[in-house]
């Protein structure tokens, strides 16, 4: 009898210590937390009430209404997607900038370059340039096309210039005669045999095409990293990945514990499941990364440094001090591929005999 006085006895004082839990257990604090993060729901618990109707977080005694747990799942949502977008926002903005600096210095270098030879051949050759000065311009014309992603063949283009040029120059030079277009165009057939502008023609074809491949190639492989960012940052959240979410970051609202933080093994792990897509372009970026560096950036940098206003070139990719770089004249000629130019405007003279 005094052994069952006592069990009878331990169960009451049990009893009224989880009464006293329970009691304790109210939901002043998520009340507090919900106010804080700027929920502003019709009904809060004053105090735990059982959870049946919860289908995310745990059923037992809640601080959660129904309307509360749905908010939960929106809020869910809308911070994982924010947060991507945040945490994206720097890279995106580092290929849009990067891409746009670029862009405006390669075009830019092209239009000195252009600007520099017309001066310098208007000084050097006066009148007679000027009358034939188009075919440079197409030459540019069509560099610049050919870079912005125009359907151009580098080495036909660079071809054809050669022909109008030494077409223009002959005309020019035996202005005397009636040069008459079938004479032209045997002139053009036996231009390689014939040379007439030595080996200028081979250099340059080397250096242009190098240089604008490489240039090509690097801005369209930034315009394409900026594409996949932007795409990525763009999450479309399935419903597990929401679920997983509500869980980590407000079922212990619920609970009556809305300051308890998710470990960091726990928020990987949800992480990673709602990023495995992203998760997949992992090893492709690493890649396009590595080999965008590799194989665009170094002989990009040759061909410029060999193709253009050298100083300029310099100063972009920090290889010469600021002090420098603050004295630069883009428009100077110091180049190849003016020096190139220049030269092939003295040709092998046999060439400019006639031939009849």
């Amino acid at each position: 009898m005094l052994r069952l006085g006592t069990i009878i006895c331990t169960f009451s004082v049990l009893a009224i210590a989880a009464r006293a839990d329970f009691k304790a257990r109210n939901c002043s604090e998520v009340r507090e937390a919900c106010i804080g993060k700027g929920f502003s729901f019709a009904h809060v618990p004053l105090q735990e009430i059982p959870g049946e109707h919860l289908r995310v977080c745990p059923q037992g005694n809640t601080c959660c209404t129904q309307e509360m747990e749905d908010t939960f799942g929106q809020q869910s949502k809308q911070d994982f997607e924010n947060l991507v977008d945040e945490i994206s926002h720097e890279l995106r903005s580092t290929f849009v900038s990067r891409h746009k600096r670029f862009d405006e210095f390669f075009l830019e270098l092209l239009e000195n370059t252009e600007r520099s030879l017309n001066e310098m051949f208007v000084r050097t050759y006066g009148k007679p340039y000027m009358q034939n000065s188009e075919v440079f311009e197409n030459l540019f014309a069509e560099l610049k096309r050919y870079y912005t992603g125009g359907n151009v063949n580098l080495e036909e283009m660079l071809n054809d210039f050669w022909s109008r040029l030494l077409e223009r120059m002959f005309t020019l030079l035996n202005s005397q005669y009636v040069i008459t277009e079938d004479y032209l165009e045997c002139i053009s057939k036996y231009t390689d045999q014939l040379k007439p502008f030595g080996d200028v023609p081979r250099k340059l074809k080397a250096q242009v095409t190098r240089a604008f491949i490489a240039a090509r190639t690097f801005v369209q492989g930034l315009s394409v990293g900026r594409e996949v960012a932007q795409r990525v940052s763009k999450v479309s959240s399935t419903p597990a990945c929401i679920r997983a979410l509500t869980k980590m970051l407000y079922c212990p609202f619920c609970q009556g514990m809305p300051a308890v933080k998710p470990c960091k093994n726990y928020c990987l792990n949800v992480m990673k499941g709602c990023l495995a897509n992203q998760a997949d372009l992992d090893p492709e970026w690493n890649l396009y990364i590595g080999k965008s560096l590799q194989a665009s950036l170094q002989p990009f940098l040759t061909s410029l440094l060999l193709l253009f206003p050298i100083r300029p070139i310099k100063c972009f990719f920090g290889l010469t001090s600021a002090s420098q770089c603050n004295t630069v004249d883009v428009s100077s000629t110091d180049c190849l591929f003016a020096s190139l130019l220049l030269s092939s405007l003295h040709p092998t003279p046999h060439i400019f005999v006639p031939l009849f």
